[in-house]
């Protein structure tokens, strides 16, 4: 059943991937990776991480895509034009995607057969220990600075996306507005 149920997910997950990237309408693609979010979601609690699951239904699938929906619609972002570029970025992007991605498998082979011991190590549980524990421990110590350099990066981004649709002396256009008799 888990392995029906990873399938199944994991092709959710793909095709809002994939979805998201051939979408031209910003609200489209925001929505698209809700999909692979909560896909994601799954796979998390497929794989016995409940925490990390419930995280990122609330923070990503959530707070984050409320962000993003925000700032596209403060930026009023209609449908993207077709460019020489985006097609030229299209027919040198999908094979550059594959060579990436199957360097990457190699990688993730490779290491696998010489020694997943080693990827393993200072992260099993103790006795005692549960797993939101060793999340807390290791988020929290080990990766406490690029978590909140994140954490300040995404500030720095959502304030810079106001500043930028922020037009000084700007006033409702007149078709925003409605009939006054």
């Amino acid at each position: 059943m888990h392995l029906i149920l990873f399938f199944l997910f994991a092709g959710f997950c793909l095709a809002g991937a994939i979805n998201l990237l051939l979408q031209t309408h910003p609200i489209n693609s925001a929505l698209s990776l809700i999909v692979v979010m909560t896909s994601l979601a799954v796979l998390y609690l497929l794989l016995g991480a409940e925490f990390l699951a419930i995280a990122q239904i609330i923070v990503y699938s959530g707070a984050v895509m409320v962000l993003f929906t925000f700032v596209v619609m403060l930026l009023n972002a209609g449908r993207e034009e077709r460019t020489l570029g985006s097609r030229a970025a299209a027919r040198v992007g999908f094979p550059a995607v594959v060579v990436i991605f199957a360097v990457l498998a190699t990688i993730v082979l490779h290491m696998q057969g010489i020694g997943s011991a080693h990827f393993g190590q200072g992260l099993s549980n103790a006795p005692g220990q549960s797993n939101l524990e060793l999340l807390s421990q290791v988020l929290f110590h080990e990766l406490l600075l690029p978590f909140e350099v994140t954490s300040v990066l995404i500030l720095i981004a959502i304030l810079g996306a106001v500043a930028l649709a922020h037009v000084e002396g700007s006033k409702i256009p007149e078709s925003g507005r409605t009939a006054e008799k």
